[in-house]
Formats: structure tokens, C-alpha cells, sequence
């Protein structure tokens, strides 16, 4: 039991800094008016792929606690760190909510099904962000940062919130898949 727990851990350590090298060092950030920006990254396929392997809540944390590092870090994302860890925490509770309390992937063999759930679970937690990652943000920028440019930076939220999803579904899925028998094996998951 405290093998498991210390195993955990350490994988929720690594996929913590993992999001944070991908989504500081490999983005593509897009100014935007206001002195706000926004980027395409692939930090988000980083925690959809913790909560595959780990399960949702350590996942969701990994992800969210890499993440929120790179914007503590940002000076131009800074003001979004409490906004990233909620955010980011959800999408890799859905994700693993949806792959291994519905879809039971850690039970099943069949490499079809368990491709299926890896992908319908991914979308599950990404669709979350694509909704709610625009909404929250338009809100936190307009009430709580009382920035009047929300709504010129919302359409390119959504833009660039939904192209992070799309790449990040395909990269967690294939990288899942992949890493998944050498997993099982090694008797990690």
C-alpha cells in the first residue's frame, strides 16, 4: 500500500513537470490585444494522459500543478494560475472518471475497447475545457481581473482552446496506447 501511494507520487511528480516542460518550452503563444495571450500546446494531452495512467485525481493534479507553474512563471499568464489548476484538475478527473469508472480500461484486454474508452475519455475532459476553459476565463478576465478586453479575446480563447483539444486527443491517445502494454507489464498500471 505504501509502495502504491509512493509510486503515485513520484508519477504525479513527473507528470507535473512533464506538462509544465511541454506547455512552457513547446507552445506557441499568440499576443493578444490588451497585453492577454493565448497559445497552442500540448500540456493538456500531458494531463489526460497522467489520468489515463494514474487515474483522474492524480492526473488531474499533475497536470494542474505543472501547468499552474508555467503561469506562476509567465509574467503574461501569471494573473491565470488559480483559473489553470481549476481547469486543468478537471479536465484529468473527467477523463478519468470516464475511462476507469465507466469504461473500466485498467480491466480490459481488448485492445479495440480499450482504444474506443482512451478516446472517448479524452474528448470527455478535453470537451470540458473547450467549454468551460473560454467561459471561466471571459468571466475571471471581466469580473475578477476587470480587464474590458474579454470580449475581443474570447473568440480566440475558443479558437485556440479547441485546437489544444483536438491535438491533444489524438498525441494522449496514440502515446497511451503505446505506453500502455509496456505498463501492464511492468505492473504500473
Amino acid at each position: 500500500m505504501e509502495k502504491e501511494k509512493l509510486q503515485k507520487l513520484v508519477m504525479t511528480g513527473m507528470f507535473a513537470a512533464l506538462s509544465y516542460v511541454v506547455f512552457t518550452f513547446l507552445q506557441i503563444k499568440i499576443t493578444l490585444p490588451g497585453g492577454d495571450a493565448t497559445s497552442i500546446h500540448l500540456g493538456n494531452a500531458v494531463c489526460v494522459l497522467g489520468a489515463l495512467i494514474m487515474g483522474g485525481v492524480w492526473g488531474g493534479i499533475g497536470g494542474a500543478v505543472g501547468m499552474t507553474i508555467g503561469d506562476l512563471l509567465d509574467p503574461v499568464y501569471i494573473v491565470y494560475a488559480p483559473k489553470t489548476f481549476i481547469l486543468k484538475f478537471f479536465i484529468g478527473l473527467i477523463t478519468g472518471l470516464v475511462a476507469h469508472k465507466i469504461g473500466k480500461i485498467n480491466q480490459s484486454n481488448d485492445r479495440a475497447y480499450v482504444a474506443r474508452w482512451t478516446v472517448i475519455a479524452s474528448v470527455c475532459g478535453l470537451l470540458f475545457n473547450v467549454i468551460f476553459d473560454p467561459l471561466f476565463g471571459y468571466f475571471y478576465k471581466r469580473i475578477i481581473l476587470g480587464k474590458a478586453a474579454a470580449e475581443v479575446t474570447l473568440a480566440w480563447n475558443i479558437a485556440s482552446t479547441s485546437i489544444n483539444a483536438v491535438l491533444s486527443v489524438i498525441v494522449a491517445t496514440v502515446v497511451y496506447l503505446a505506453l500502455r502494454p509496456a505498463l501492464k507489464k511492468a505492473n504500473i498500471y
